[in-house]
């Protein structure tokens, strides 16, 4: 199969996938309307602004109230994904429904942190879940200190990933720049995690933090050296990647003792 770049994916084809999938649970969708519209707004636009047209458009369609909205787009969402790979190849199609949580879900704290649960175990709800974060510091972060002790792979790895400060195309979360203490019970939770793809989301959001508060990452990494499993060790050399690059003769002792 010819290689069709991600963007492209977010077309009149998946208005009408999604309609389809809609239709089965919610009769009077109006798959018609919402097929045209997409498909006469998305083709000049890039990948962000295409998930974003056919959010928008399919919230209007069902008919701009949340609460009734979400609980439709939930039974859409199909089996879990079990597997650490698939989130964009096999469930692209649940970034729209992502969005609509992000963008019209924050006056509705509880019923969206169960939609993202639900998303992130199919897609990805990292992104979803920052604007919750600037809004509800504390709360959202309960959520997610819980999230890090969850049976689900997809789940544990948002509880890091969601509240990485720096996290790629997406916007910063300063407040964590300014002071991550707040992700350091979730860190602390995952940092013998079996899973690679949460080690990965660990490392990242270590190596975020070594960017903007060394003297704090510093001190979570010697802490962790002390009896560290296999799971932990590949987390801190993975956090340590650009200061070994650099030839940072810290990461070089941190290196040498594990």
């Amino acid at each position: 199969m010819a290689y069709k770049q991600l963007k492209l994916w977010f077309d009149a084809d998946l208005a009408r996938l999604l309609s389809e999938k809609i239709g089965v649970v919610h009769p009077e969708f109006d798959a018609t309307g919402f097929i045209q519209q997409v498909d006469s707004k998305v083709t000049p636009l890039e990948l962000k602004d295409r998930v974003e047209v056919i959010a928008d458009e399919l919230f209007q369609t069902l008919g701009s109230d949340y609460s009734p909205n979400i609980e439709i787009l939930l039974q859409i969402l199909g089996p879990e994904n079990v597997k650490e790979t698939g989130m964009f190849k096999e469930y692209y199609w649940v970034m729209p429904i992502a969005k609509i949580v992000e963008k019209y879900g924050l006056e509705d704290f509880d019923l969206s942190m169960h939609a993202i649960e639900e998303i992130t175990k199919r897609n990805t709800g990292e992104y979803t879940i920052r604007p919750f974060i600037q809004q509800y510091p504390e709360r959202t972060m309960n959520v997610l200190l819980e999230w890090s002790k969850s049976t689900n792979t997809h789940v544990r790895r948002l509880s890091s990933e969601g509240g990485r400060p720096r996290l790629p195309w997406a916007p910063k979360l300063q407040p964590f720049i300014d002071n991550p203490t707040p992700l350091l019970p979730i860190l602390e939770n995952l940092k013998d995690d079996t899973s690679k793809y949460v080690q990965k989301s660990v490392a990242n959001c270590l190596n975020d933090i070594l960017k903007d508060n060394p003297g704090i990452a510093k001190s979570v990494i010697e802490d962790w050296i002390q009896a560290a499993t296999k799971q932990r060790i590949w987390m801190i050399r993975h956090a340590l990647r650009n200061l070994l690059k650099k030839e940072d003769s810290w990461a070089i002792g941190i290196s040498e003792q594990i």
